[in-house]
């Protein structure tokens, strides 16, 4: 899809004054002119160190404005961004860097070290980049001022204007990430990825269009919610780092129409006192969004009584294959459900591929004519297609269907803990370990057992205030053996000051499993 006007430079002639970008915990205000002429000038910045038209780049920066200045200068150059966690280690920065043979980073020396040592690495010729850009003065050692660079570029399009877009890495929550080759055609820069036109469809109804995601622009949800909302010139309310009463303070000042958050950000907010709630009115609000990773019914049941039944729901993934999208009014008659397919056709199958009878549990296939590949990795690509049907693609997550055709999502494969030869998901056990008042988080990973190849472990961060203890670790496996059976239940609880959660809500329990592989369950 191609259309001219979807595109924040339309809207820097027609609202030149209206903010385009708002991070709303630090004041910054970028509008539509300043957004237009700054990535202007970071297009002709590409373009004098010779990238072309399907060139990378690396963003390893804090959600800021430079943020939307350099992806938007990239997309009018054609160039290929891949965004960058700020979480990262050095080492695991330039391996993305290297992996996606990017050409130029765009950092800042608040990121923290990892900046200042890819900076230095490039300084020695070892980060194999043309250029590093820092957002901050003074500049890093082996970085070049970013302001300085822009402003010596003339804020005019470039001759040869050509729509980019974005390449996304896994999340790396079961290994190293991947880079997430979706099918794109450079064209005309008004041209929509199938992500775009799908998203911008559930907000041009909006009037005016305000919408708030609290979560790192590195992540494709907040990324693309940050685009669409560009492109329909609309304003993008964004925080520098989420908190629960500076979502609701943002929501309020800025009078917010659509917010997109994830679920352990609605248990943050859940958790404020009552009357730190009341001081704020979230009655603009008109939808709200959540995705990336499960939702206790409970959990999102008292955000409705809250918000209001304006909770959407959508289950995909970075790799664009198929989506399915559940209404509030659904989601109150399929609790648990993350809705039916609105593109791609699902599957479920079995370990061997054979799709399994209406309720039955099996690998989660969206069907799709839209297939993408994991750069450099045709092995991991070719895992992730069916053994018969390479149209269908599987990205990891085991559920069933009911006989209305509602996914139920059942956990991750990768995250199946197998004791006794009974597969258990901890999800179950971990959803009921979040419902109980004394817990602000949970998490239930396998560890090996000499009897029965491994154990149900419960890691848990205990609610504030709530002290740490046998007594504890009693109440909460009597609270789970109350509503699941025993043994997907933990059998041992540990307790920790806080889960190594990534913002996108998913647990990293790669770092969990390497903790306390040597624990006995």
């Amino acid at each position: 899809m191609t259309d001219a006007t979807l595109h924040p430079y339309r809207h820097a002639i027609d609202h030149p004054d209206r903010p385009a970008f708002v991070v709303a915990d630090t004041g910054a205000v970028l509008t539509y002119r300043a957004l237009d002429e700054a990535s202007n000038r970071a297009a002709q910045l590409f373009r004098s160190l010779g990238l072309r038209p399907g060139d990378r780049i690396g963003l390893l920066l804090r959600n800021g404005p430079d943020f939307p200045i350099a992806y938007w200068g990239a997309q009018r150059a054609g160039l290929m961004t891949a965004p960058l966690s700020t979480h990262l280690k050095p080492e695991e920065a330039a391996y993305i860097l290297k992996d996606c043979n990017a050409r130029v980073l765009v950092t800042g020396r608040d990121v923290g070290d990892s900046a200042v040592a890819l900076a230095a690495a490039h300084a020695s010729g070892e980060l194999g980049v043309d250029a590093v850009f820092d957002v901050c003065a003074p500049p890093m050692a082996g970085a070049q001022n970013w302001q300085d660079a822009l402003a010596a570029q003339p804020a005019t399009p470039i001759d040869d204007e050509t729509a980019g877009y974005y390449l996304v890495y896994s999340s790396g929550t079961t290994g190293r990430p991947k880079g997430i080759i979706l099918p794109f055609t450079p064209g005309p820069i008004g041209q929509l990825g199938q992500t775009e036109q799908a998203s911008i469809a559930r907000l041009q109804g909006f009037d005016p269009l305000v919408t708030f995601n609290g979560a790192p622009l590195y992540h494709a949800a907040p990324l693309v919610s940050m685009i669409v909302t560009h492109r329909a010139g609309g304003t993008a309310v964004v925080l520098r780092k989420f908190g629960a009463e500076a979502a609701l303070r943002a929501i309020d000042q800025w009078k917010v129409k659509s917010a997109q958050f994830v679920p352990t950000m609605f248990v943050r907010m859940l958790a404020l006192p009552d009357e730190v709630r009341a001081r704020y009115d979230v009655t603009s609000l008109e939808m709200v969004v959540h995705a990336a990773a499960p939702c206790p019914v409970d959990v999102k049941r008292r955000m409705m009584d809250w918000f209001g039944p304006i909770i959407h729901e959508y289950y995909s993934g970075s790799e664009a294959v198929g989506q399915c999208y559940i209404t509030p009014e659904e989601w109150l008659r399929k609790p648990g459900s993350v809705g039916r397919a609105v593109w791609g056709i699902l599957h479920i199958c079995d370990d061997s591929g054979d799709e399994v009878p209406t309720g039955e549990d099996g690998l989660v296939y969206f069907e799709s004519d839209r297939p993408f590949e994991y750069l450099n990795d045709p092995e991991k690509t070719a895992k992730s297609r069916h053994p018969r049907h390479p149209t269908w693609i599987a990205l990891g997550d085991i559920g069933h269907v009911d006989a209305d055709g509602y996914l139920f999502l059942t956990d991750r494969k990768d995250f199946m803990i197998i004791s006794g030869g009974v597969n258990i998901y901890p999800q179950a056990a971990e959803n009921r370990l979040i419902d109980h008042p004394d817990v602000a988080d949970a998490a239930v990973i396998g560890i090996p057992d000499p009897e029965y190849g491994e154990g149900v472990l419960g890691i848990v961060q205990p609610a504030p205030g709530v002290e740490a203890g046998p007594a504890l670790e009693r109440r909460l496996i009597d609270h789970c053996r109350a509503a699941i059976s025993n043994i997907a239940c933990p059998r041992t609880i540990r307790f920790v000051e806080e889960l190594p959660r990534l913002p996108t809500g998913k647990l990293a329990k790669h770092e969990l499993r390497r903790r306390f592989s040597t624990v006995d369950a």
